[in-house]
């Protein structure tokens, strides 16, 4: 049986008695109509009063939908600010959550074997398996990989089933109590976004280069031969890592082959609620619209809700979440906190460092910082662009950068204690270190401390966290240095030490960017003490990475590097000393 013959048969099943209704309900011709109602009733389904056959009803036994997939598990990376409280799944359109509407939608259609795919925030989604005795499958590679794993993760499960993402709102049921051939759900809003078009016999072309396709929505029913087809596919996929970066829907392309026949739905049918600012269209009393980001930005921009517009979020960065978002005619940023910031960062003093630096033009502009939270407000830098680690005419002015930092005369009342710091991050990571010679290295480095304190310069206000990213020129080249999370009172030649080993500068490098910052004017013990903050430093930075690693964050080569810091330097200064010490 066709897909229109089926929307014929729903219809029947549905209570709709005559061809002028069913043409009213499905958007076919009165003609059209009346030419699947004789077919169907060729075929022994439906008699001349238009009600089912022993045979219509024997096939609506042996036709009918057995189980639900439901794809949650994503972090919804554009659904910033809200998914910083709440998954997508959660959120509430007229005050009733989108996955607890399509678990609704699927009872009404007798389908009660519902299996969900949960990972970012998974324990909000608990509760639905005594309301709604559902059973939940724990996607822990939700961040690494698209939803074709999560998919897979429910391949046991695919016969007979619809497929669904958790975070699409239809505002009339999309399932059915009968289903026969597989298809693949579209709306007839064109895109850019889409490769392929339904025809009107419900085949799934794929359209030209520069063509608009058919919107995918993202809903799928599968019969038993094609979810055990599907199943088949997605253990090939998962063995190739770049599909693992796919949506679920790319092993549908077979060669430019769609495989299941296509679906339409209107575009005014559904809503797909994968933004802050689509859930504000369909629903502006939402709870989930009013959370602290928003709350912040309503007041310190004195506007509402309407006034925010195009809401994107910025790449994750080693500490916090950002978006950035326009408000009248300008854009701005707003900070959120990320994993374990709380341990690391004392916000009261980092609102004392922005205090300090009020009214500069060499820092962002701030609107609001809260002292407690570090919820953060800052203007937008227009078309910049970080500062070049590779570029020395760009190094260049960022060491003048920091000389003007140095000796700016700025003070705050709490100071950058090096080696407090190291003993605090090692405390925080609960177990010894991954480095099997870590005490070897930790000892180096120690002995280091007498060398820095004997040779370190009167205390001035110093960034700290002098990383090439933070070192950001406008459109108009105006350099600014940005995110004073970490700054404090310290010996100013820390900033240089810092700046090499964020950039994972080599030893000539190293020493290429202490002449810059001395102007060519730098002794040999200042040298060597810059050596010797690259080693602690580095230090520093290696057990940040690892407590970081424990909250499951990975930064790559990043981490080794700081480790090799402190292994090498720690080496090189102390044999240096050594050596100095013999001369004497």
């Amino acid at each position: 049986m066709n897909i229109e013959q089926l929307d014929i048969m729903r219809n029947l099943t549905a209570g709709q008695q005559t061809q002028r209704t069913i043409a009213r309900h499905t958007g076919y011709s009165l003609g059209k109509v009346n030419r699947l109602v004789t077919e169907l009733q060729k075929q022994d389904y439906v008699d001349s009063s238009l009600q089912l056959t022993a045979a219509g009803k024997q096939y609506l036994v042996t036709h009918h939908p057995q189980r639900a997939i439901i794809l949650a598990a994503g972090y919804g990376m554009r659904m910033v600010p809200i998914n910083m409280e709440e998954p997508k799944g959660l959120l509430e359109v007229n005050g009733e959550p989108l996955i607890e509407r399509l678990i609704k939608q699927l009872h009404a259609v007798g389908i009660d074997d519902i299996h969900i795919v949960v990972g970012f925030m998974k324990e909000h989604y608990e509760y639905l398996i005594d309301q709604y005795h559902v059973k939940l499958i724990v996607n822990t590679h939700y961040e690494d990989y698209k939803n074709l794993y999560s998919l897979y993760l429910a391949r046991l499960f695919l016969a007979d089933s619809y497929v669904a993402p958790c975070d699409i709102w239809f505002k009339n049921n999309p399932f059915s109590r009968i289903e026969d051939q597989s298809w693949y759900l579209f709306s007839n809003h064109q895109t850019n976004d889409s490769a392929w078009r339904v025809t009107n016999r419900g085949t799934v072309k794929r359209i030209s280069k520069g063509s608009r396709g058919d919107q995918m929505v993202g809903i799928a029913y599968l019969n038993e031969s094609s979810g055990r087809l599907l199943a088949k596919l997605l253990q090939v996929a998962v063995g190739n890592e770049l599909m693992l970066s796919q949506f679920w829907e790319q092993v549908l392309n077979d060669n430019g082959r769609f495989l299941l026949k296509g679906r339409l739905i209107a575009d005014d049918d559904f809503n797909e609620i994968n933004s802050y600012e689509q859930l504000r269209d369909i629903d502006f009393n939402s709870i989930h619209l009013q959370n602290k980001a928003m709350r912040v930005i309503e007041k310190a921009l004195d506007t509402d809700l309407r006034g925010i517009k195009n809401i994107r979020v910025l790449k994750k960065g080693m500490t916090n979440r950002s978006f950035f978002f326009e408000h009248d005619g300008h854009r701005y940023i707003m900070r959120i906190p990320g994993e374990g910031t709380g341990e690391l960062i004392n916000r009261q003093e980092e609102y004392d460092v922005y205090q300090e630096l009020q009214g500069t033009a060499w820092t962002e502009r701030v609107f609001y910082l809260n002292p407690r939270n570090g919820y953060k407000l800052s203007a937008f830098i227009e078309d910049a662009h970080n500062a070049r680690a590779s570029n020395w005419d760009e190094v260049t002015r960022c060491m003048a950068m920091l000389r003007k930092l140095h000796h700016s005369g700025f003070k705050v009342g709490h100071a950058f204690h090096l080696y407090d710091q190291i003993k605090f991050y090692e405390s925080l990571r609960k177990e010894p270190s991954a480095y099997r010679d870590y005490a070897a290295v930790k000892d180096r480095v120690d002995r280091l401390r007498p060398f820095i304190s004997q040779h370190a310069k009167p205390q001035v206000l110093c960034h700290i966290d002098a990383n090439p990213d933070n070192f950001v020129f406008d459109r108009n080249d105006h350099l600014y240095l940005i995110d004073w999370e970490y700054a404090g009172m310290q010996d100013p030649d820390i900033d240089v030490a810092m700046f090499a080993i964020y950039a994972m500068y080599d030893r000539s490098q190293l020493d290429k960017l202490i002449d810059t910052y001395y102007q060519g004017q730098c002794d040999r013990t200042t040298r060597l003490k810059i050596y010797a903050y690259a080693a602690a430093c580095g230090l520093l930075w290696s057990n940040w990475c690892e407590y970081k690693q424990s909250l499951g964050l990975d930064f790559g080569e990043y981490s080794l590097a700081q480790y090799r810091y402190a292994k090498e330097y720690s080496s090189l200064v102390l044999d240096a000393l050594e050596e100095d010490n013999a001369q004497d």
